[in-house]
């Protein structure tokens, strides 16, 4: 079954969003190049995205599905818009869409 495991946001600076993450709720961060930082506590967990060509205007809830494929044609058959093919990244693959009322979202297979 498909469920919400990944908020990506849009950052102006990550270590500075790493620091107050950090300092707010105690959480601890992977850094993934100089501009993504995430969690990994394996249940949702949340990135930071600062590379101004990489970063969505807001936030990005992640959707994980067993079979990334099947999921784009289900997005598209029911109206959804895919705005980003899918593409590799360290710990699997995605695809990004727009629902019909406009909201950004993506669906991740796992590696």
């Amino acid at each position: 079954m498909a469920r919400m495991n990944y908020l990506e946001l849009p950052v102006a600076d990550t270590a500075r969003a790493k620091g107050f993450y950090a300092a707010a709720f105690g959480w601890t961060f992977t850094d993934f190049g100089p501009s993504y930082a995430a969690t990994m506590s394996g249940d949702t967990d949340i990135g930071f995205q600062a590379d101004p060509a990489e970063r969505t205007r807001s936030a990005l809830p992640v959707i994980e599905v067993d079979d990334l494929e099947r999921a784009q044609m289900a997005v598209e058959s029911a109206g959804g818009r895919v705005t980003k093919q899918i593409f590799a990244f360290p710990g699997g693959r995605r695809f990004h869409f727009v629902d019909p009322d406009g909201h950004e979202l993506a669906a991740v297979q796992p590696a």
